[in-house]
This record gives structure tokens, sequence and C-alpha cells, in this order.
């Protein structure tokens, strides 16, 4: 049972993150966006690994940064040198693994023909385009607004 209560604190710290964190909800939503835009690609399995890896990455980045910071905030309540290098540090660590992930896309995504696809997709029926343009007006809101209601912590 403790094995399974570990999933449920696991799922609250990641709901913790959405909520309180617009750097995690921006990664969610490109992340999002870029699996989409990846039908459009002949990728491989071990491509779509190399995917998910990295998303997997940069969001976990993103969730220790938000462990550490909340941790450094918890300890120490006024300004310390060394709680910033913490946070710095963190962050630092969040801005490798993004750009990483640019990069990992620059190779995925370096094939003219998907691109072609993607394009003929939403040529071919002007309504996909106004499906992704309320596709993005929701993404905004959700990095902006966040979802549910916030939570402070683990209870």
């Amino acid at each position: 049972m403790r094995f399974w209560k570990s999933f449920g604190y696991a799922l609250q710290g990641l709901w913790f993150c959405l909520c309180h964190e617009r750097n995690m909800r921006v990664h969610t939503v490109i992340a999002a966006y870029v699996f989409g835009a990846s039908v459009f690609f002949t990728w491989s399995a071990g491509e779509y690994a190399v995917l998910c890896l990295t998303v997997g990455f940069v969001l976990a980045m993103e969730a220790v940064n938000t462990a550490l910071e909340q941790t450094a905030d918890t300890i120490c309540k006024t300004r310390s040198p060394a709680v910033k290098i913490v946070k710095d540090a963190a962050a630092g660590a969040v801005l490798v693994a993004a750009m990483t992930s640019v990069a990992v896309a620059v190779f995925l995504f370096w094939e003219p023909e998907g691109f072609v696809r993607l394009y003929a997709f939403f040529a071919g029926a002007p309504w996909r385009l106004a499906g992704l343009a309320v596709s993005a007006a929701i993404s905004g809101w959700y990095i902006v607004r966040g979802p549910g209601r916030r939570q402070t912590g683990r209870n």
C-alpha cells in the first residue's frame, strides 16, 4: 500500500508544480505542441524515445527546481547569499535542460517534408487553423492562470 501512496505523493508534487510554477506550464504546453507536430514527421521509435526522454528531463528538472526553491524559502525566511546560489543553480539546471531540448528538437525536426505535411494539413482545411488558434488561446490561459485551485503543500 505504501508503494501506491508514493505515486499519489508524486502526483501531488507534480500538481503543485503545475499550479504554482508558470515555467512548468510553459514546458507542458510546448511539449504538447511538439508531440502534436511530431505526427507529421517520419520518426523511428528511437527518435520518439529521445523526444520522450528530453521532455521528461526538462519537466523533471523543473520539478527539482521547484522543490529546491520551496525548501530554501522554508529554511531561510530572509535574503541569503547561499539561498541565492541554490536557487540560481537550480534555475541554471533547468535552463541547460531546456537549451538541450531545443538542440534535440532541431535534430529531430530537421525534415522539410514534415513541415510540408504540417502546412498541407492546416492549409487543406481552414477550420483546423481556427482550432489551432483556439488551442493557442486556451494554452495561453493555462500558462497564465494555471490549473485548479492553489494549494500550499501536502497535508
